[in-house]
């Protein structure tokens, strides 16, 4: 169901996360996201830094918006991505211990940046039948969504990768883990769905990992993968927009594969999954994979990344536009969606880069669409009556 892409020709939005404000320092922790509400100061500061996420979106003039992830903990990393829901579902101890990931090819070596997340893993363990819990997707989606008009989209983590990264004494079994995890995130993101959230984004199927990491649990593979992503989403198509993000990794800003990898051998799968939308990563990982993508994915809205998640440089709108223009010739436009290739969120950016970055999208997006003679995205960030430059004589 298309609620926020339906009437837009190449709509603009991010993947979620934007880097935290240096102001917002209030943690919440193993909290329920309605209990911290309840403070005055954490309530200001987490609605200050939401506002501001919503403000420079729209200043830059995307047209589908995000919260930030402003519910995420300044964890190495990013690491509250994944931590976020495991302290937060029911069925796992109130008490936390390093825990190392079960799956041995998300192990960097010491001596590696990456190596600090797995020292960051400390997490409960499963104790008893999970629970969507005290996740409350709805109540932060609310938070946002009424200091916009625009729709605000609201992402979250899937099964497999939670179900990695914790240790389990009631399930034992890996795979039952997974579709225990499933189910609960269904449940919840029904209740979001039901609140009124136009777009929701399940992120990361390994789908598209197995060629160059190995099957989840050395038992997991491509079409158990597709069937937990339609598990996860099952009955939410009927009443909102889904979109299934999938990329490289991004922990930290950092590239987790040394060689760029390829979508080609799994496209046929991801053609599958119960999606409106499927981005791909094609700003930083190179344009390579859009003849492909746009062969194997035609009965859904594909979103490319224009803008890359791993450098502080900024993209032109030159080089913005050249990429939509090459993906066109591949996919149609009222099919195609702009945005950034994974979050910017991650521990590495200023929120002065990631502004730009968005403004940067915008502005190459307007420029096809001039060519289109679509109607142009308002972008005050660029508009010349606001600079403060004094005009030259």
């Amino acid at each position: 169901m298309y609620n926020a892409s339906s009437d837009l020709l190449l709509p603009t939005s991010i993947i979620g996360s934007l880097p935290r404000p240096h102001w917002h320092t209030a943690v919440l922790g193993t909290k329920s996201f309605l209990e911290a509400m309840v403070n005055a100061r954490w309530r200001e500061q987490y609605e200050d830094a939401v506002s501001a996420h919503l403000r420079a979106q729209e200043i830059a003039g995307l047209d589908i918006c995000t919260d930030g992830d402003a519910h995420y903990d300044e964890e190495v990393g990013g690491f509250s991505w994944q931590s976020y829901p495991l302290t937060h579902m029911a069925g796992l101890s109130q008490t936390a211990q390093p825990t190392p990931p079960a799956v041995a090819a998300a192990s960097p070596p010491r001596g590696h940046i990456l190596h600090d997340q797995l020292e960051a893993r400390v997490l409960p363990r499963i104790v008893g039948p999970l629970g969507p819990g005290d996740l409350q997707y709805a109540a932060m989606w609310k938070v946002a969504q009424r200091q916009t008009r625009r729709p605000v989209k609201f992402g979250t983590i899937l099964p497999e990768l939670l179900a990695a990264a914790v240790a389990d004494d009631y399930y034992k079994d890996p795979v039952e883990r997974c579709w225990a995890f499933s189910e609960a995130l269904n449940a919840e993101l029904h209740t979001l769905a039901d609140a009124g959230c136009a777009v929701i984004q399940l992120e990361e199927p390994q789908i598209h990992m197995v060629p160059v990491r190995g099957r989840p649990f050395g038992r997991l593979d491509i079409p158990d993968l597709v069937k937990l992503f339609n598990n996860t989403v099952k009955g939410l198509r009927q009443k909102t927009e889904v979109w299934c993000h999938t990329c490289w990794g991004n922990p930290a800003q950092q590239r987790i594969f040394r060689d760029v990898p390829s979508y080609r051998p799994t496209l046929a799968a991801l053609n599958e999954v119960d999606a409106d939308a499927i981005t791909f990563e094609t700003c930083s990982s190179g344009p390579g994979d859009l003849a492909a993508i746009g062969g194997a994915i035609t009965d859904r809205k594909v979103a490319i990344g224009v803008i890359d998640h791993h450098t502080l440089q900024i993209e032109r709108p030159d080089q913005v536009s050249a990429l939509i223009r090459e993906a066109l010739r591949h996919v149609p436009a009222e099919r195609l969606i702009i945005s950034s290739d994974c979050g910017m969120g991650r521990e590495g950016m200023s929120r002065r880069h990631a502004q730009y970055k968005m403004v940067a999208m915008v502005l190459g997006t307007n420029e096809v669409r001039r060519e289109l003679g679509i109607p142009q995205a308002e972008c005050l960030a660029a508009d010349p009556r606001y600079s403060l430059a004094l005009a030259s004589a």
